[in-house]
């Protein structure tokens, strides 16, 4: 009760932020959410690797996401302060597992919420497609997994999740994501909306074990508390920042008419 209570009383911000919000607004909430995003990551990375992921981190991922050009410079820039940084540890032998560890929660964190800005830019619809088949590939796969799971997907990260689970997953995404998509995004060819749709959301899976991987190696449950019945907010957009790059990537590639 307490998941669905809580995704009822976060969509209609969501809903109204992505579709109907100026710019101006937009930036800050996707900043606030990416710095909570981060904090997260950072109490997760500092239980693997202590004094990771400081208060540099956090300056950097507001400078990723505000950079007026091209970010992969301001990243390339980040890594070498973050290396120069490093040679302060006590035990050199972790300088470049620390450095390593700030600039990964960076990218992940920060890079991918960029990739949210960029795609609405293309337009409000173009991110809520991205949110719309993580949201209904999560739910397709929670209950096609609860009632038809037999064989798992990758027991050492996620005991629970199935291959049928994964399908479901698909499934739902591809009954939902792709329609909207054709319908909402003029002059999106049907064929191209069913496989992007199916692109994104796999490379959400991903990212949904690739959380659990991380997690898992630092013994933790839930990357926070903040959304009752979700956990922390990283586990509920861990899917949505892998298929935001996806999304972008399909965008620029001039695929689209």
């Amino acid at each position: 009760m307490k998941r669905v209570l809580t995704a009822a009383a976060l969509i209609p911000p969501v809903v109204y932020v992505v579709l109907f919000a100026p710019y101006q607004a937009v930036f800050p909430v996707v900043a606030a959410v990416a710095l909570l995003c981060y904090y997260e990551y950072a109490a997760i990375a500092n239980k693997m690797q202590p004094g990771s992921a400081g208060p540099l981190g956090y300056a950097a991922g507001v400078l990723a996401l505000a950079w007026p050009g091209d970010v992969w410079l301001a990243l390339t820039v980040l890594a070498l302060i973050a290396m120069a940084l490093a040679m302060r540890s006590a035990d050199l032998a972790q300088a470049l597992p620390r450095a390593s560890f700030a600039l990964l929660g960076v990218v992940y964190v920060f890079g991918c919420w960029r990739c949210a800005l960029e795609v609405r830019a293309a337009g409000g619809h173009w991110l809520m497609f991205a949110l719309l088949v993580n949201w209904t590939g999560d739910a397709g796969a929670y209950y096609v997994g609860r009632a038809l799971g037999r064989h798992k997907l990758a027991p050492r990260v996620s005991p629970k999740k199935t291959w049928e689970g994964s399908a479901g997953s698909v499934a739902a995404a591809l009954l939902l994501g792709a329609p909207y998509l054709y319908w909402f995004a003029p002059g999106t060819p049907a064929l191209h909306a069913a496989a992007l749709t199916a692109a994104a959301n796999a490379a959400g899976q991903i990212g949904d074990l690739a959380e659990s991987a991380i997690k898992r190696g630092a013994g933790v449950k839930d990357s926070g508390t903040l959304l009752p019945g979700h956990g922390g907010l990283l586990d509920r957009v861990d899917s949505t920042l892998f298929a935001l790059p996806v999304v972008l990537a399909y965008l620029r590639s001039g695929l689209h008419p």
